[in-house]
């Protein structure tokens, strides 16, 4: 299932190159200052207060003349227009599509270590404007100058950084082509262009309820949501001790999950002690849901049929109070290998990772009728995650979706034969598709007559408020404030 991430010429102007550009600032004020002084003491122009001429050496000679710049040396840009250059060449390398968006993006990154944080948080909003408004930008550059990278970063920085900081350091050609841009009405573009979808997509959300409010919600940028480790803390505690440091962040309380909490977007949590020690994790607040439908108690086997790194898993282990045994299937090592540090971290011993080939791996056979709940949050689109990857919706081929739905049913009906009688099936994606949310369920329901659907707003009563409506969870941006999710609970009966 698609997760969500999270320097040149152009490069010396960003990360250290700020630093200095500050400390020259500061010079230059206090050289200012001197000069002030200095014009109140009577001496001729161009010596110092020592008498000696500006610049000279202590032992009156000339000052040594300075090394002429070599012929290949590229001038120092200036900040923006340093900026848009670290834009420009980061599109040039997302744009053909051979990886997803934020790996790509932080391969460039390592490969730039001179940027500072306060650059690689520009160029990355920056990078990430442009991909999630790629098809509206393209249709503005039509007419524009110079590369089509270089206008998709002039656009991206236009917003993210302001017309007024990108306008000075453009040519004037790009000037009047921004300005002429600008006044576009974007409510005259057709809806897809408008809100920056491929075709495909544009038909599938249009006819979903409150399509365009949908479609603008998945275009902005999704805040920060992290939860805290029932088995370490509860929220309320650590809520008071966030609000009682004065140097620390406010957070929003989530409204429908009972662990999660809300940060702003791009919050440093890497060097935070709470996160270090495994007291919070990173997960959004639908993802968080998940757990209270699956709804593990303390002694259960348990299976994460489609792990991932583990931030599900993480959840149900430590609902368990690290009891009973809660197997962590995936195909992906890569994934499986992120989960270890997480693991650690949680202070969880009732997890095992298990590596599998295939859906029907040998290993799974052999827990046939065995567990208690089994969650499966299956590989889907990705569709509901757009405002954490926008690049999903460029590198989604939709002809791949039917057999996308084939490994979705197959995963399926292989985990509903792990679960014992009277246990308990969740199924899951990040998708907005109909195809791979209630048409799974409904097709699954009519295979398999040993199960049957339970409502989820039964099991949600009395632990979360979200609104329900139907037998499903179904959870938007625009009217949750989460990712989007779907969800469906089955009981076996025999």
């Amino acid at each position: 299932m698609p997760k969500p991430p999270s320097r040149a010429s152009g490069s010396r102007s960003g990360g250290r190159s700020d630093a200095a550009h500050g400390k020259r600032r500061t010079d230059a004020t206090r050289a200012g200052g001197e000069r002030s002084a200095d014009r109140a003491v009577d001496r001729p122009a161009g010596t110092r207060p020592d008498g000696r001429a500006a610049g000279a050496r202590p032992d009156g000679r000339a000052p040594a003349p300075r090394p002429a710049r070599a012929a290949g040396d590229r001038p120092r840009l200036p900040p923006m227009a340093a900026r848009i250059e670290q834009v420009r060449e980061a599109l040039a390398e997302i744009l053909q599509w051979k990886g997803a968006g934020d790996v790509v993006l932080s391969r460039w990154m390592r490969a730039h270590p001179m940027l500072g944080s306060r650059d690689r948080s520009e160029v990355a909003e920056a990078v990430f404007a442009a991909q999630r408004h790629l098809r509206r930008y393209r249709q503005m550059g039509e007419s524009g100058l110079g590369s089509a990278a270089r206008r998709l970063a002039i656009l991206a920085l236009a917003d993210t950084a302001g017309v007024e900081a990108v306008m000075p350091v453009l040519e004037p050609a790009e000037q009047a082509w921004l300005e002429r841009v600008r006044r576009i009405d974007g409510n005259a573009l057709p809806r897809a262009v408008r809100h920056s979808l491929p075709d495909w997509l544009d038909a599938a959300i249009g006819d979903m309820d409150d399509a365009e409010s949908l479609m603008a919600a998945l275009n902005t940028p999704a805040a920060l949501d992290i939860r805290v480790n029932p088995l370490k803390m509860e929220r309320d505690a650590l809520v008071d001790a966030m609000r009682a440091d004065p140097a620390g962040i406010v957070p929003e309380v989530t409204p429908w999950s009972p662990w999660g909490l809300r940060l702003p977007n791009g919050t440093p949590l890497q060097r935070w002690a709470r996160f270090l020690d495994g007291s919070v994790e990173v997960q959004d607040e639908g993802s968080q849901l998940l757990a209270l439908l699956v709804g593990p108690k303390r002694g259960e086997m348990i299976i994460d049929f489609c792990a991932g790194a583990g931030g599900k898993t993480l959840l149900l282990g430590a609902l368990m109070r690290s009891t009973g045994r809660l197997y962590a299937f995936d195909v992906s090592e890569a994934r499986l290998h992120k989960l270890g540090p997480r693991l650690a971290r949680s202070g969880l011993s009732n997890v095992e990772p298990v590596l599998i080939q295939h859906e029907k791996d040998a290993r799974i056979k052999r827990l046939a009728g065995k567990a208690h709940r089994v969650l499966v949050d299956a590989p889907c689109t990705g569709t509901g995650t757009l405002r954490r990857n926008p690049d999903i919706k460029w590198r989604q081929n939709p002809a791949a979706i039917p057999d996308l739905c084939l490994l979705q049913a197959s995963i399926l009906a292989s985990a509903a034969r792990c679960v014992a009688p009277g246990g308990r099936l969740v199924y899951a994606t990040c998708s907005l598709l109909r195809e791979e949310n209630e048409a799974q369920a409904e097709a699954f329901l009519a295979a398999h007559p040993e199960f049957t659907a339970v409502p989820v707003g039964e099991i949600l009563a009395g632990r979360s408020d979200v609104p329900v409506s139907g037998p499903w969870l179904k959870l938007r941006p625009d009217q949750h404030g989460t990712d989007g999710f779907f969800a469906a609970v089955f009981t076996r009966t025999s």
